[in-house]
C-alpha cells in the first residue's frame, strides 16, 4: 500500500526500503543503537515495514509485528531529525493504524518519549503504551 501527502509517500513495499538509511537512523536512536545492520534487516523480514519517502529518499521508518487478528506491536518508529516537526510521525502512525493487516483488538509499543503523539491515537500507560480497540476496523475509538 502507499499513501501520498504534500510530496511525501508512505509505502509498505519492502522493495522501497533503504536498509542503509534505516540502519543509519536507528543507530542514532536510544532503543536500537546496539543493533547490527544484519539484525535490523532480519527484523524487517518478519514485520510489516513502512517507509516515509521524500521522493525516493527515505526519511522515516516504522515496523509492525502482528498476528493480524488479536495483537499488533509498533516498533522502531523514527523520523530523520531533518524532517521532524512536519507532522510526518503523526501521519505515519495514522497509516499504520489504517493498514488492513492492523485491524486488531490490541496494539502495543514501548517508548520513553513521544507519549503525546501516541496518546492522540488512543495509546495509554507510559510504561507500555497500549491501545485496546473495541471495534477492529475503528481505531479512532480507542
Amino acid at each position: 500500500m502507499e499513501w501520498y501527502r504534500d510530496g511525501y509517500t508512505i509505502s509498505n513495499n519492502q522493495e522501497r526500503m533503504d536498509t542503509e538509511r534505516i540502519y543509519e537512523m536507528l543507530s542514532q536512536s536510544y532503543w536500537a543503537k546496539e543493533r547490527s545492520k544484519e539484525v535490523i534487516i532480519q527484523s524487517m523480514n518478519h514485520s510489516i515495514c513502512f517507509a516515509v519517502l521524500d521522493g525516493e529518499k527515505q526519511v522515516g521508518f516504522a515496523r509492525l509485528i502482528t498476528d493480524k487478528i488479536v495483537f499488533s506491536w509498533v516498533c522502531d518508529l523514527i523520523i530523520h531529525p531533518d524532517y521532524r516537526g512536519e507532522g510526518l510521525g503523526k501521519w505515519l502512525v495514522k497509516c499504520i493504524m489504517e493498514h488492513p493487516d492492523n485491524q486488531v483488538r490490541m496494539l502495543g509499543l514501548v517508548t520513553k518519549d513521544a507519549h503525546t503523539l501516541y496518546q492522540k491515537f488512543g495509546f495509554a500507560n507510559k510504561e507500555m503504551m497500549q491501545c485496546k480497540i473495541q471495534k477492529p476496523a475503528s481505531w479512532q475509538e480507542c
